[in-house]
């Protein structure tokens, strides 16, 4: 890792390490979800040895799981370094080494969560290290979250609080270095049909569900035509919303009629967009085709959504991120916890070591080159916002 002295880089792999050694994953299904409190408890160490004020702060109906704000400094001002704990589940016979355990090899670091997002922090505190944090005339906050990988209940629940307060927030999410002002949103949403069943050989014996369901289809298809042909971004690859149908499941039998049907679908939102408005259109239009066939239809959200996100081109924290990293602030396909922080009053953006190309993936990494230029970021908007 250039630039960085041995002795900064032995601390910076031994944190490293630490973390990637202990699992935190966290999923839907309770079989591979895990607690996410002896990352905090690492973290919440490594922040107070360096004077800051720590609370870990349990996030209400999930258990085991916990948020992490560390703040050094007062002020009104100030800057916030977010990140999420937790990790995607792996299956380790699909890596070519121990995903919790650190291997260091072609001028990478490798291991579950090295760069989505575990690695942010070691940053942020080698970060720290460089600076007289006794002449802070605003805050730095160290926020670390739980289960942003599924629920974002962490998110969630800081937003309910309404904390961490001050005038920026930067979130590591793994973007190449580069800022981020920008993402859609997203919503998973379930249609079910109800029918009855009865034997094919007689239509009037149940009602199919399958056939209402087809007019669903047709519907949804007829909303995705709309919404594209009304809502453009020229800010995003792919500069409309879009909808995806996911997966269908309908029947039992080709001799039975269908006596139920549901369907998995995701809406992904241009900023600008509302995923309340879109949940309640798509229902109005569900409605009216249950209503024509006599059919219950609901509509129903598989997991709370997030909101698409955008910060102003010209707010001084894109500014800043621009000038210290030499990169023009551009957007993102994934959603993160952004909007959560942007509602809050602080100007928002993504940006943080690593590629998003290996998160989620086997043999995940963090490049050595990511490293001390991603110090030296953080320490760049540190000195801009809280000296």
């Amino acid at each position: 890792m250039p630039n960085i002295a041995p002795s900064d880089v032995t601390v910076f792999k031994q944190r490293l390490q630490q973390l990637i050694a202990t699992p935190s994953i966290s999923c839907t299904s309770a079989e591979y979800d895990m607690s996410n409190k002896s990352v905090v408890e690492l973290l919440a160490q490594w922040f107070e040895d360096l004077g800051f004020k720590i609370e870990i702060l349990p996030v209400e109906g999930f258990a085991g799981k916990y948020n992490l704000l560390a703040t050094r400094g007062t002020g009104p001002g100030g800057l916030v370094l977010s990140g999420h704990t937790d990790t995607v589940p792996c299956d380790p016979n699909r890596w070519q080494q121990d995903p919790f355990q650190l291997t260091e090899k072609e001028q990478r670091f490798y291991g579950l969560g090295t760069t989505d997002m575990k690695g942010f922090f070691p940053v942020v505190l080698a970060a720290l290290e460089g600076l007289d944090l006794n002449k802070l005339q605003q805050p730095v906050m160290i926020l670390a979250t739980a289960d942003e990988e599924s629920s974002m209940c962490g998110a969630r629940a800081l937003a309910a609080l309404g904390r961490p307060k001050a005038r920026c927030a930067v979130i590591g999410e793994p973007t190449e270095l580069k800022p981020i002002r920008m993402h859609k949103g997203i919503m998973m949403e379930s249609v079910r049909v109800q029918g009855l069943a009865g034997h094919s050989s007689n239509p009037a014996l149940g009602h199919n569900a399958l056939d209402t369901m087809t007019q669903v289809l047709n519907e949804l298809i007829l909303f995705r035509s709309e919404l594209q042909s009304r809502y453009q971004h020229a800010g995003f690859d792919i500069n409309v919303p879009t909808l995806n149908l996911g997966c269908i499941h309908g029947g039992d039998n080709p001799n039975r009629i269908c006596g139920a049907c549901e369907l998995h679908f995701d809406l992904r939102a241009l900023p600008g967009m509302s995923n309340h408005d879109l949940h309640a259109e798509i229902e109005k239009r569900l409605q009216a085709i249950g209503d024509k066939n006599h059919t219950p239809i609901s509509l129903t959200p598989l997991f709370p959504g997030i909101a698409s996100f955008e910060e102003q081109a010209d707010s001084a924290l894109v500014k800043a991120a621009e000038r210290l990293s030499g990169y023009q602030a551009e957007s993102v396909a994934f959603a993160t916890e952004a909007p959560f922080l942007q509602d809050l009053g602080m100007e928002t953006i993504v940006m943080g070591p690593g590629t998003i190309d290996c998160a989620h993936q086997p043999n995940e990494y963090l490049a050595h080159d990511q490293i001390q230029p991603g110090i030296n970021i953080v320490r760049g908007l540190i000195e801009q916002f809280c000296f």
